[in-house]
């Protein structure tokens, strides 16, 4: 009998990207059951990955290659792509990501900015953008988005009214802001995405979490936080302002990527559950429907995954069309209960490191047994079919 498969996963990163992921496990399925429809469907949360994920997933998108200032102002090639109802996607991670640096350290984590990431969206949107998805992850910058501002258009000035330096070193400066060379937006707006949920400041903030990530020092983070506030205070005392900027400070996701959610917002744009507005632009709802199992699968799939990654949207969509969920991981993170738990409502779980026998084999070997663990879950419908 012919069974109909999806196969959604996410990248594993530092290993193999979605689509990778996806194409392996369908090779093990078919070598089990040759005669299955799979169905691969790349996707992301917002993260690495989420331009390729996208355009490998949308019928008709254009991959368009802009250059732009990299996250300490050297020429970067960052891919975005152009959809055909007029959605550009624009990753953080190909603009001013922190794989762009040849070193992370306390010079890259207090002049690193988001201007690439601002050039960008003004890109798109010079060339027809009617809304742009920006995939906030793997930040260079804890600039707060004043670099993305800034690449939009917007001078920030000293009280001299010099253009400060970029990045959070900069901020510190930061007396006016000067807006009138601010290019036009979207006109269907920008649309954040990311699975953090961290505000701005605090001990959740972008500062305090992400910094140390960045290059930043215990003693950084206060100064760091420091940067973020005025850049937020100077903001907040402009005229031409709206709403409420210390509100927006406090918005979940405006610590994201450094603090880059907060930039985007000020711009009067969103922030959105990264893996469902992926979704939702790749048209996996519609994909999904008619599937007897939908397999996803991520490096390490432990309790967060079930918290708005793309684990849990996958299962989500399985579950409203009344398909069988599997996950395929490189590590799985759960106790027996958990597993257990899981197992009882009819989840298929493999992890790598435990088919390979280790977690270095697993990532020296990604692909490998990510074939292995398709063809095991392939062989375990095949029992459960036939018993």
């Amino acid at each position: 009998m012919q069974r109909r498969i999806v196969i959604a996963p996410d990248s594993f990163k530092g290993t193999a990207s979605a689509a990778e992921v996806a194409a392996a496990i369908r090779r093990g399925w078919q070598r089990a059951r040759s005669d299955d429809e799979c169905v691969e469907v790349p996707m992301a949360d917002g993260g690495e990955g989420t331009t390729a994920a996208i355009a490998g997933s949308v019928p008709g998108a254009r991959v368009v290659v802009v250059t732009v200032e990299g996250p300490l102002g050297d020429p970067v090639d960052a891919e975005l792509v152009e959809l055909p109802d007029g959605t550009w996607v624009v990753e953080l991670a190909e603009t001013s990501g922190i794989a762009l640096l040849e070193r992370v350290d306390r010079d890259s984590c207090f002049r690193a900015s988001t201007v690439g990431l601002g050039q960008a969206i003004r890109y798109a949107t010079e060339h027809g953008a009617r809304r742009v998805l920006v995939g906030l992850g793997s930040s260079a910058s804890t600039d707060g988005g004043a670099g993305l501002l800034a690449g939009l258009g917007v001078r920030l000035l000293d009280g001299a009214g010099a253009v400060i330096p970029p990045g959070n070193g900069g901020l510190h400066a930061l007396e006016t802001l000067d807006v009138s060379g601010l290019a036009p937006l979207p006109v269907d707006g920008v649309v954040a995405l990311t699975d953090v949920v961290n505000p701005l400041f605090g001990e959740l903030g972008a500062a305090s979490v992400f910094g140390p990530q960045k290059g930043a020092s215990a003693d950084d983070v206060p100064t760091l936080e420091a940067g973020l506030a005025r850049f937020a205070e100077v903001l907040g005392g402009a005229p031409e302002t709206s709403g409420d900027v210390a509100a927006l400070t406090a918005r979940p996701g405006a610590g994201a990527a450094g603090g880059t959610g907060f930039g985007v917002l000020a711009i009067g744009g969103e922030i959105s559950a990264g893996a469902v507005a992926v979704a939702d632009a790749i048209g996996l709802p519609s994909l999904v429907r008619g599937a007897d199992l939908v397999i996803t699968g991520e490096g390490s799939f432990d309790a967060q995954s079930e918290a708005g990654k793309v684990p849990s949207l996958v299962r989500a969509l399985a579950e409203e069309e009344g398909a069988r969920f599997g996950v395929i991981a490189g590590r799985v993170g759960l106790d027996a209960e958990q597993r257990e738990a899981l197992a009882l409502a009819g989840v298929s779980i493999l992890s790598l490191s435990e088919l390979a026998g280790s977690g270095q084999r697993a990532m020296e070997e990604t692909l490998h047994w990510v074939e292995v663990a398709g063809e095991r879950m392939a062989q375990a419908l095949e029992f459960q079919v036939a018993g």
